[in-house]
C-alpha cells in the first residue's frame, strides 16, 4: 500500500489572495517514520514542501523555488494533530507567506520566492 504524502484536508477556505487549509496530521503519514526515535515530529522540510505545494497549485505558479526567507519553526507539529496552513499570495514579487498555527500556536512560518520561468 503507498501511503499518502499529503495531509488530509479538513476544510478549505480561499480568496484571490489567501488560501487556508485545516489540515489533519495523520499519524501514519511516512515522514514520521523514524523522525524522531521515541516522539515523532513532522519534520520543516515537510511543513515547506506542502507549502509549496498548495500554494503553487492555488497560485498558479510552477513549484520552483528560488529562494526561501525567514523560515521559522517554532514548536513541534506532532502526529495526529489538526493544524491551519494559511498561505497568502504577493503576485507583484513573487512571494508566498506561509504560516502552520493552531489558535494562537504558531509551529513554523515564512516566506517562499518563486522562481521566474527560465531561472535556476
Amino acid at each position: 500500500m503507498i501511503k499518502s504524502l499529503l495531509p488530509h484536508v479538513l476544510s478549505r477556505e480561499e480568496t484571490d489572495t489567501e488560501l487556508k487549509l485545516r489540515l489533519a496530521i495523520d499519524a501514519h503519514l511516512p515522514f514520521f517514520d523514524g523522525h524522531f526515535p521515541g516522539q515523532s515530529v513532522l519534520p520543516g522540510v515537510t511543513q515547506l514542501d506542502w507549502a509549496v505545494r498548495f500554494g503553487c497549485e492555488h497560485f498558479g505558479y510552477n513549484a520552483s523555488v528560488a529562494n526561501l526567507e525567514v523560515l521559522k519553526f517554532q514548536q513541534l507539529i506532532l502526529p495526529g494533530t489538526e493544524v491551519d496552513l494559511l498561505i497568502s499570495n504577493n503576485a507583484a514579487k513573487g512571494k508566498l507567506t506561509f504560516a502552520y498555527s493552531d489558535g494562537e500556536r504558531r509551529f513554523g512560518s515564512g516566506r517562499i520566492v518563486i522562481a521566474a520561468h527560465g531561472d535556476s
